[in-house]
């Protein structure tokens, strides 16, 4: 570790002079400048300005991480949002649609982003190229939806993919499959930081490539450099030019994520006739949601609260879902001449998230992330809408694939929408155990998906296998103990079962 670092720690722990702490901070500053020159040195002609511009917004990154101690709010300055800054869906729907929906869909920009990697389920390459339903991905089914709208209402509505340099080159590749689909795609690609050594704090990456040794030295600094990015790559632009006024933006893996024609009309005709620059989808929190951010008052403002930002003694009190019963769903609605605007003034404002990692060989670093939804205080007008659960449908696990695979859901024009034949509105509890993990051993677990329409809740653990046609309905745990394995048969009827042990249904 170097010096300069070990005194600035012992400066900052004993609470030394703020004079010597400055001293320090500048040092280190000056040390990953003259880093990131040395990066910098090494980028081709054709990838010079880009890299600068991306090594920049590093740099104003870092410069702002040095400066910030301790979580980035004050508990005390916290209070409820307003009645009227967090409105009901119900209310926003019945003022219905006017008569010119397909001009108001013309200033529409969906986006999605796209940066993400399938690795925690198992897969190679972008996540948004997993199969999901009828062997459609979560690409798949954004151009199906989007096609839909403009085929239906003869609009121009394009698709804007944000990609990671993980992502970029397969999920280009994949697009030409859409060539003659009705909707015009885009894509820019997300900033490229270079990760940090936690004890010396200077960037891991010698130069600008990520193949080799280098391939763990960089990162994708979260989806709030979509503004920068955005805005640098030149397409937020273009799209003003073209008349465009809202982007819609969601996670490609959110099923739920779909353009809402009374949420945009409300953006476009307010009742007020004051336009938000900002709208972020909230929905009510349960019991597995309670790690999610949440909108709150704050010194005036709306802003998100993530988890990561609460003081430790206020963590329980964060997570309570009596006092904050909301959480940030990352669906938003946002103005495209507000965002070119507070890019230019640089003053889109979000808190920065530490994110610890350990690579391969062992180093441990620490990326520093924004996320979209935090620029909410730096927009004018910006107001929550507490939409239905249905508007938040993540596919993050394999559990979460399951309940979408299911006849829980029928599929139209791209769009997953709850069985009418399901008595109640909540989704079943799917918690299925490490066996399950990988999309390639999960599908090969499952002869057939079980019909899950009465089901409330299903944990699996161990060496499990489904026949076909099996039914599972009410509360349903199966847990095969470590070597021995448990094959349910084919058309097996389980409610209300708990099952254990050994259960091998031989081939007769």
């Amino acid at each position: 570790m170097s010096i300069f670092v070990q005194d600035l720690r012992k400066a900052m722990s004993q609470g030394g002079t703020s004079q010597f702490q400055e001293v320090i901070r500048q040092e280190l500053e000056l040390s990953v400048k003259k880093e990131l020159e040395k990066i910098l040195s090494t980028a081709p002609q054709n990838e010079s300005e880009h890299t600068k511009k991306d090594l920049e917004g590093f740099r104003k990154l870092f410069h702002r991480f040095l400066q910030e101690k301790g979580p980035s709010v004050d508990w005390g300055k916290i209070q409820r949002p307003p009645e009227d800054s967090i409105q009901p869906y119900e209310k926003i729907k019945a003022r219905g649609l006017p008569d010119n929906i397909s001009s108001v869909l013309n200033k529409l920009v969906v986006v999605k982003l796209n940066g993400g990697l399938g690795t925690s389920m198992g897969c190679k390459g972008p996540k948004s190229l997993i199969g999901v339903r009828n062997e459609n991905t979560f690409l798949d089914l954004t151009v199906q939806q989007i096609e839909h709208l403009n085929k239906t209402y003869n609009t121009d509505v394009p698709l804007v993919l944000m990609n990671s340099f993980n992502t970029d080159e397969d999920t280009k590749k994949i697009l030409q499959k859409y060539n003659h689909c009705r909707v015009k795609i885009y894509t820019f690609n997300q900033s490229r930081y270079p990760r940090i050594n936690k004890e010396s704090l200077l960037p891991v990456a010698k130069d600008v490539s990520y193949s080799g040794e280098n391939t763990e030295a960089w990162y994708p600094p979260g989806h709030g450099d979509i503004y920068a990015s955005f805005y640098n790559s030149g397409l937020l632009d273009t799209l003003i030019g073209e008349g465009k006024e809202y982007i819609f933006v969601s996670n490609i893996d959110n099923l739920g994520a779909t353009v809402d024609l009374y949420i945009l009309n409300h953006l476009m005709n307010p009742p007020n006739g004051k336009r938000c620059e900002f709208v972020m989808e909230v929905t009510n929190k349960t019991r597995a949601d309670v790690k999610g951010g949440t909108l709150t008052q704050y010194e005036g403002k709306l802003r998100l609260v993530e988890i990561a930002q609460v003081p430790k003694a206020h963590v329980d009190e964060f997570k309570s879902v009596s006092k904050f019963k909301i959480f940030n769903t990352n669906n938003l609605w946002i103005s495209l001449a507000a965002v070119k605007r507070l890019q230019e003034q640089n003053a889109i404002d979000m808190e920065i998230i530490v994110n610890p990692k350990t690579l391969d060989g062992g180093l441990n670093v620490i990326q520093l992330e924004t996320a979209v939804g935090a620029a909410i205080k730096s927009f004018e007008n910006s107001l929550g809408i507490n939409v239905p659960r249905s508007r938040f449908l993540p596919v993050k696990t394999t559990s979460d694939l399951l309940l979408v695979m299911s006849n829980l859901y029928s599929l139209n024009a791209g769009s997953l929408t709850m069985s009418e034949k399901r008595e109640f509105p909540t989704v079943p509890l799917v918690k299925l155990g490490s066996s399950f993990t990988k999309v390639q051993d999960y599908l090969r677990r499952f002869e057939s998906i079980p019909d899950m329409l009465e089901l409330d809740h299903l944990t699996v653990s161990g060496d499990v296998t489904f026949g076909k046609n099996v039914s599972l309905k009410g509360t349903v745990i199966i847990i095969a103990n470590h070597g021995d394995r448990i094959d349910i048969p084919p058309g097996a009827v389980l409610e209300n079962k708990i099952v254990s042990g050994n259960l091998r249904i031989l081939d007769h």
